[in-house]
């Protein structure tokens, strides 16, 4: 049963946006490296938090829980495109489809036949994971913006509403962090860009093709830093399987019926993110066009 109020969650995000706060007014002016080092690991903890607030945490209230994490610390996704998108990825029947799974970086091969090489060859070198995390965040944003712009214009009002309520967010954020903190503009926008350039660590190889649905998830069984900063989302075919259940209490699931778990996603399974960094930091994990996509098609 869930709790009334999930307080880890609550200090958590509280804890974040002071330790925002107080690298831009204190830390910064005496350490531009140290300032920026906190400003990126919050900026990836408020998005970590903002990914439970819209699977129910921690309060009841979803307008509470959207209130909990605004503004946001990382500028370039609008909470609610990031909510509706988010949700429509977790129908697991259609992970890595290229074009029901809004965060698959998976296309159509016949799509990718005819992009002109420069385009492959950006593409692929965002399938390694070094390339994933300095050029995906551009590449993923133009992507993600193309097709909102094209909704928009054909009349969808919700996509609308979830750009028009960013605007609030974002002279929000300017204020407090440029103008009250002195922040200079090039380093907040910095700060969120290097947040998701961490963030893409999580998510270079978060799914893979397969041919059942519980296949596709991954699990790293890593415990360190950047498990807490992703808020234990390395477990991640433990959250596609039980979406309601908080960042705190996967890891203790997971070990209650780890072959079980392991089963279920046929053994997809990395020990520690070290292990993916050195196995994809310069080598394609996947390809771009969908493997499966033809046979798929026919089905």
């Amino acid at each position: 049963m869930k709790r009334s109020i999930e307080w880890p969650t609550l200090i958590l995000t509280l804890c974040v946006y002071v330790a925002y706060a107080f690298s831009a007014f204190v830390v910064l002016p005496v350490s531009l490296a140290l300032g920026l080092l906190i400003m990126v690991s919050a900026g990836v903890l408020h998005s970590s938090l903002t990914h439970e607030v819209l699977h129910g945490h921690p309060f009841n209230s979803a307008f509470v829980n959207a209130l909990l994490v605004f503004p946001a610390l990382i500028i370039f996704i609008p909470y609610l495109r990031f909510k509706d998108t988010h949700l429509e990825h977790h129908r697991d029947e259609r992970l890595t489809d290229p074009y029901d799974d809004p965060e698959t970086n998976f296309m159509d091969p016949q799509v990718w036949d005819q992009l002109p090489k420069w385009r492959q060859s950006l593409h692929l070198l965002n399938n390694t994971l070094l390339g994933r995390m300095f050029l995906g965040p551009v590449l993923s944003q133009i992507a993600f913006m193309r097709a909102d712009i094209r909704l928009i214009l054909a009349g969808d009002r919700r996509v609308a509403l979830g750009w028009l309520l960013h605007v609030p967010s974002l002279i929000v954020a300017y204020v407090m962090v440029v103008m009250v903190a002195d922040v200079p503009m090039w380093l907040w926008v910095l700060a969120a860009y290097l947040s998701m350039a961490i963030l893409k660590i999580r998510t270079y190889l978060e799914h893979r093709v397969h041919d059942h649905p519980r296949g596709r998830s991954v699990v790293v069984e890593d415990r360190g830093l950047l498990s807490f900063l992703f808020l234990n989302n390395n477990f991640h075919s433990v959250h596609h399987a039980h979406p309601s259940v908080p960042w705190y209490a996967l890891p203790r699931l997971f070990a209650s019926k780890r072959d079980r778990f392991l089963t279920m996603n046929d053994g997809y399974h990395f020990g520690c993110y070290g292990e993916v960094i050195r196995k994809f930091a310069i080598n394609r994990k996947d390809p771009v066009a969908h493997p499966n996509w033809s046979q798929k098609s026919v089905d």
